[in-house]
């Protein structure tokens, strides 16, 4: 295990994906919309003025391309990890019309599954999965050796790290969706995690959340 000295993490929402503009529930391979790209060119060239060693990216599409956008301006190679995709719904979810009755059941029962223990919907990921996966994360970056990271990641994702961080081991299931219901993320939304050395610890800090103003 590395040392865990302090780190600072620049977490980047990817840009508007077309699926964010249609009414359909998100497909993996979803690209970014003409505004997503827009976006895209804008946090890149915010980032650009940051100096940091390693850029970690989620393999989905919508966040590979703005992570390219990154890529173009810094000379940074992406990482891919999937650790930081976007919360992995059911399968026979991807591309369906939100207007879709079975569609639209799955979907409920999914949700249900994110917001209480023991509960699973097909092959989606639940409360239990998907806060294992943000302590994974958590612990993968600071471990690392770099002391500032960029990560492209997910809005709802990047939301659990930050209830995680916040919440620590009170983030019950009820925490959990009260927190998704009342904090929100802008594409390309900008926010920060510090781990340093607190009063008593060492632990992650929120320093900066959701800062947009790269898109006026």
């Amino acid at each position: 295990m590395n040392d865990a000295s302090e780190k600072i993490v620049y977490f980047v929402r990817h840009g508007e994906s077309e699926a964010n503009i249609t009414p359909v529930y998100q497909p993996l391979g979803s690209p970014l919309s003409g505004k997503g790209r827009q976006q895209a060119k804008l946090i890149a060239e915010r980032i650009a003025k940051v100096s940091f060693e390693a850029l970690v990216v989620s393999p989905l599409f919508r966040a590979k391309e703005t992570a390219e956008a990154i890529t173009k301006l810094t000379g940074k190679k992406p990482e891919y990890s999937d650790l930081f995709v976007e919360r992995i719904k059911p399968t026979r979810l991807g591309g369906k019309s939100r207007d879709d009755k079975e569609a639209s059941g799955l979907w409920k029962e999914w949700e249900k599954s994110l917001y209480a223990h023991g509960l699973r919907a097909e092959d989606g990921e639940n409360f239990d999965d998907h806060i294992a996966r943000a302590d994974k994360a958590l612990d993968f970056l600071k471990n690392r050796t770099e002391k500032t990271m960029v990560v492209v990641t997910h809005g709802f994702f990047l939301r659990t790290i930050i209830a995680r961080v916040i919440l620590g081991d009170s983030l019950t299931p009820e925490a959990f969706k009260n927190f998704h219901m009342r904090v929100g993320t802008e594409n390309t939304g900008l926010s920060v995690l510090k781990y340093s050395k607190t009063w008593e610890t060492t632990s992650w800090l929120l320093w900066i959340f959701n800062d947009h103003a790269h898109l006026g």
